[in-house]
């Protein structure tokens, strides 16, 4: 699930150039039998786009910074996470 949330963050920051994303926000995933539909084959059938929660799974990132591995902080710094 992190690298089909990692790719809704990639594709909201690159469609809106920041990461400050409203809590409520839900991200479409475009492709999703590209990559993602192996991990999200339960949130879509191929072809269809993934629906992430986008807002509520930054927000519940933000709330467990501490016991993210350094890996996975470097790549949400890479598209400028407000910690």
């Amino acid at each position: 699930m992190w690298a089909v949330n990692m790719a809704a963050a990639r594709q909201f920051h690159t469609r809106e150039g920041h990461l400050r994303v409203p809590r409520k926000h839900v991200e479409h995933l475009a492709g999703a039998a590209e990559g993602t539909a192996g991990l999200a084959g339960h949130q879509a059938g191929a072809g269809e786009p993934v629906v992430v929660k986008l807002g509520t799974w930054l927000d519940n990132v933000r709330k467990r910074a501490d016991k993210l591995t350094g890996q996975r902080r470097a790549g949400l710094d890479r598209l400028g996470m407000r910690w």
